[in-house]
């Protein structure tokens, strides 16, 4: 964990405690209305949480909180109408669009940056220098559970070692990503291995074990790297280790996806939640960078501006699969469409 998260996680709880005793004593009731309410997947946690202490610091009556339940768990309290704002790194699946709908949350997607899934070794490992996406879905898909345990396994030449598995929790939007762009099917996953929706808890049991090998966003990876290897990835035409240059110029495939957030729009009528989302629209870009992520494009953060002032509300993706396509294309169409 980062010195800017592990303060800010400090900061808020003291703040929040203080300013709640503070209305209680004055005899003021505390309603939820008050808080902007955050939660959602720990992937775009970093740069909410940056966004949040920012934010703080300029609108000093501001009381923010931001959990981390996954992605899943987040749209799960979203679309109950519990939260105002839903981190996500994966767009919002059908069944979750049907939830809001039947409790009546309307809500506007905005892509807020880029990010790409790094595959990860111990350093001590030598030979698994690149995977190929065959090669990783092998290892990942259903039927490997219980039966592809060895490296040699994988690709002959390999270890005879066991393999230890390290991944996101199900209900990650990291592990909906991943099984989607793999194996072909989000959710699509052999389940015998160690899972966590704290990706800190992934890098060090990853790095325990010389014989392990784990998955989670770059951003981790980055702020790990003294104490893990990337693996390059071939996905059949050129093998290539993901960074924020092949993340960015879209080499770095199929494990490259765009970070979002999801706004009740019944939330925003409420000014101090319409200032949060433009403050995190202007000033996220550049924090993104900052907490280790690859910011979108100048016109594409544009267009998701506008479609955030014109109030464009469901998802550009209909809660279809994402991977493979053109973000700025889908993002002119639902702009224009309106």
């Amino acid at each position: 964990m980062n010195k800017r998260k592990s303060m800010f996680l400090v900061k808020i709880s003291i703040i929040t405690t203080f300013v709640l005793l503070l209305l209680f004593a004055a005899g003021r009731p505390v309603h939820a209305a008050d808080i902007i309410a955050i939660d959602g997947s720990s992937t775009v946690y970093p740069i909410t949480e940056a966004v949040a202490e920012e934010f703080g610091a300029v609108n000093r009556s501001a009381r923010i909180t931001v959990g981390v339940s996954g992605s899943g768990g987040g749209f799960k309290k979203f679309c109950r109408g519990e939260t105002d704002i839903s981190d996500a790194s994966r767009p919002i699946k059908k069944k979750e669009i049907d939830l809001c709908k039947k409790n009546k949350v309307e809500f506007i997607e905005l892509p807020i940056a880029y990010d790409g899934l790094a595959v990860v070794v111990n350093p001590a490992n030598k030979w698994a220098e690149t995977m190929t996406v065959a090669e990783l879905k092998v290892l990942w898909e259903p039927k490997a559970q219980g039966k592809i345990t060895k490296w040699n396994q994988v690709r002959s030449g390999w270890p005879n070692k066991k393999i230890k598995l390290f991944g996101p929790g199900v209900d990650s939007g990291t592990f909906d990503y991943f099984t989607e762009a793999i194996v072909g099917k989000a959710q699509a996953s052999r389940g015998d291995f160690t899972s966590s929706e704290d990706d800190n808890v992934l890098v060090l049991g990853v790095a325990a074990d010389k014989y392990a090998l784990g998955f989670f966003g770059l951003a981790y990876y980055q702020e790990n790297r003294d104490k893990l290897k990337v693996v390059g990835i071939n996905n059949g035409s050129a093998t290539v280790k993901p960074s924020p240059k092949t993340v960015e110029n879209g080499s770095y495939t199929p494990l490259s996806r765009p970070l979002f957030i999801y706004v009740r729009k019944d939330s925003v009528k409420r000014p101090e939640v319409n200032e949060f989302v433009e403050f995190y629209l202007k000033e996220g870009p550049a924090l993104a960078r900052e907490v280790g992520y690859i910011s979108l494009p100048s016109d594409i953060m544009s267009v998701v501006t506008q479609k955030y002032r014109k109030g464009v509300t469901n998802s550009i993706y209909s809660g279809n699969p994402s991977v493979g396509k053109s973000l700025k294309s889908l993002l002119n169409n639902s702009v224009a469409l309106k």
